[in-house]
């Protein structure tokens, strides 16, 4: 089937083209397992934008041309390399992917993404605003960030706050991950699709978009068990607490092995970033706009990577490898609410995010 390539790209770490009537974002950046960079973000965008109004495309199709994940999330070590300076690489990057990640929630022409294999962070922000989201026996999705000082941006507050139960709490304080069925349970997949049956439903899409949902119906299946819908009343009990002290205690008081194991991967994350998690979870579902969405996680992280424990969390997991952060704030007693409050500051009005102009909400 014939290619055409319609938009100059900054970087071949992601492809953008027409294939027929569908556009395609490819991403190309194996040996990061993807991790999105400014000229990928800034390609995608581009194309999005040149697609958006026309008719010759039907549909948008996002995957990884090769490698083990789909999207492993933001190039954070350049960017925690900024935060020891003046930051500006940092806060490009953020407000570009933010913008990307609204222009893609308020596109009207349908999305298909395939999350096959590692899907996490960055990679989350491009999934979720894909009307048809696919998990394989390979999807592993994770918002990991309170390991590297930051929380489940790229839309997580709204994402992860619509999950069953207290599942968002859960997964964006820990860091858990969810397989392919799990995805599917808690409908963050729409479709589970056995990843050998991936390559043929690609070519049907190419061949028929027209027939977009069809296709991915009559390629489903019925997904395995989902463990995680089967821990959900532990889920509830003890990540039932907006307080991260409150958690903590929760967990400390059971002696047995699952509550146990989350305690000990609790220690291990930034109390900074666990007590922004849990506040932004209480804070985003009442906003009725993603751009309100994107304005306030563009504050936050605006002021969350130039903290400490961003850089000491890319270090210690990213660079150094000793997986030994030396947080700052120590504990969450000393994370107090005079400072959780200043990061959820408005910024002023020439620094704050905006939207691409002329952009529904």
């Amino acid at each position: 089937m014939s290619k055409e390539t319609d938009v100059n790209l900054e970087s071949e770490d992601a492809l953008c083209f027409r294939d027929g009537k569908v556009g395609r974002l490819r991403l190309n950046r194996p040996k990061a397992i993807n991790a999105l960079n400014l000229p990928m973000v800034r390609g995608m965008t581009e194309a999005l934008m040149e697609w958006r109004n026309d008719p010759a495309v039907q549909v948008i199709m996002i995957d990884h041309a090769e490698g083990r994940g789909f999207c492993a999330g933001g190039d954070v070590v350049t960017i925690a390399n900024s935060a020891q300076g003046h930051g500006a690489a940092g806060d490009a990057f953020f407000y570009q992917e933010y913008r990307m990640n609204h222009l893609m929630y308020t596109y009207l022409k349908p999305g298909v993404v395939f999350m096959d294999g590692i899907t996490m962070g960055g990679g989350v922000g491009i999934s979720m605003p894909c009307r048809y989201r696919i998990a394989t026996e390979r999807t592993v999705f994770a918002m990991p960030e309170t390991g590297i000082g930051l929380f489940p941006d790229v839309g997580g507050g709204r994402y992860l706050s619509r999950l069953p139960g207290r599942i968002a709490q859960f997964l964006g304080l820990t860091g858990g991950r969810l397989n392919g069925a799990e995805c599917v349970a808690t409908r963050i997949a729409t479709h589970y699709i056995p990843s050998e049956r991936i390559p043929e439903v690609k070519e049907r899409i190419l061949l028929h978009p027209e027939g977009l949902s069809m296709i991915l119906d009559s390629a489903a299946e019925t997904p395995p068990p989902a463990p995680v819908m089967e821990r959900l009343p532990d889920i509830n009990r003890f990540f039932a607490s907006d307080r991260l002290e409150d958690i903590l205690t929760a967990l400390e008081e059971d002696p047995s092995d699952w509550p146990q194991q989350q305690l000990a991967i609790l220690r291990t994350k930034s109390p900074l970033s666990c007590k922004v998690t849990l506040r932004l979870l209480t804070v985003s579902p009442h906003f009725a706009a993603f751009a309100d969405e994107m304005r306030l996680e563009f504050g936050i992280v605006h002021r969350m990577f130039r903290q400490h424990d961003f850089p000491e969390g890319v270090r210690a997991l990213l660079i150094d490898k000793d997986n030994k952060p030396q947080w700052d704030p120590a504990t969450p007693e000393e994370v107090t609410d005079t400072l959780v409050n200043s990061i959820f500051m408005p910024l002023p009005k020439e620094r704050a995010w905006t939207p691409i102009p002329n952009l529904s909400a």
